[in-house]
């Protein structure tokens, strides 16, 4: 089985885990990952969501926060601030300072962010395909209005250093139009048994991604069934503050309102949480099969079995 997921940071970095765990080894995963959220800090070039898919499913990961790199040291970090050099809201750890500065240093040679992160993964063996969505530069900003007036901010210093807490007027996904999908995104997309949109933040990572041309279109021309998992469960985010940004772009915070505002042009299948029994007639009444089963990634094993379930519904959906 030739399985495609597109992926955001935590979320999908969990749901992945719990994915590989439910598969076979003879079957194949490819993960198109959301570059929206990379950034540039001290020269180096951050990609925070792919970075996050390698080091979970590599064994890396910093689990309690679930970025960053386990048994982490921040040495540089307090260097820098001496020297005055910031932002200091961005939290770069000696471990992840290396991995950045081979990313840069590669990208700087002339290798592709797809090649790069290729070469990153023969270290961690995260057991799955790791694809950029884009080798061009895409940066998700948002628009804000505070005491300085109107402006667009990165993501992440909206995510990070403002916790969300100003309203956001609008996402922009700078560069997004007129970004190319990486080698081989499209053709994972075409060739897939199985697509599936991880519970990952439906506006900046998977929105993200179907941002960049030709990659919505792929999804929804696809052969494959699409299904999707709420990221929402009981009117609220399982984890950040996706309602902040769904709210940005007119959707309300619920497991029904994610999934009508994918589509049954883009979407065939829905997961939602047992909590949110009640939206399944509404989902299937705009033509996609939805099913209510527990959606909390409480552990590996628990995450397997949300898994399992999506793999089922897009069996039953393939008829």
């Amino acid at each position: 089985m030739r399985i495609v997921a597109l992926a955001g940071g935590i979320g999908g970095a969990r749901f992945l885990r719990g994915l590989r765990a439910a598969v076979g080894p003879q079957d194949e995963i490819t993960v198109i990952g959301n570059t929206g959220d990379d950034i540039h800090l001290y020269g180096l070039k951050v990609c925070p969501d792919l970075d996050t898919v390698m080091y979970t499913l590599g064994g890396g990961i910093h689990e309690e926060q679930g970025w960053g790199r386990t048994d982490e040291t921040w040495s540089i970090k307090a260097e820098m601030k001496e020297y005055g050099v910031g932002p200091e809201w961005f939290g770069l750890g000696d471990r992840d300072f290396a991995t950045h500065l081979v990313r840069s240093q590669m990208l700087t040679a002339g290798y592709s962010l797809s090649q790069v992160t290729e070469a990153l993964c023969v270290r961690w063996k995260p057991g799955v395909r790791l694809l950029p969505m884009s080798d061009d530069r895409v940066e998700t900003h948002v628009r804000i209005t505070d005491e300085q007036g109107t402006r667009a901010i990165h993501f992440q210093e909206y995510w990070v250093r403002l916790h969300a807490a100003v309203t956001a007027e609008a996402i922009i996904p700078v560069g997004a139009d007129t970004a190319k999908p990486a080698p081989g995104v499209l053709e994972a997309i075409a060739g897939a048994d199985v697509i599936l949109f991880p519970p990952s933040n439906p506006v900046v990572s998977i929105g993200t991604i179907l941002a960049v041309p030709g990659i919505r279109e792929a999804v929804a021309a696809a052969p494959a069934p699409v299904v999707g998992l709420s990221p929402i469960i009981g009117g609220a985010p399982v984890r950040g503050m996706a309602d902040k940004v769904l709210a940005a772009v007119g959707v309300e915070a619920t497991a029904e309102a994610v999934a009508l505002d994918y589509g049954s042009a883009l979407i065939d299948g829905w997961l939602v949480d047992t909590a949110d029994e009640a939206s399944v007639a509404a989902v299937e009444a705009a033509g996609i099969a939805c099913r209510a089963v527990p959606l909390l990634m409480t552990d590996v094993e628990a995450t397997a079995e949300m898994a399992r379930a999506a793999l089922a519904l897009a069996e039953q959906v393939r008829g």
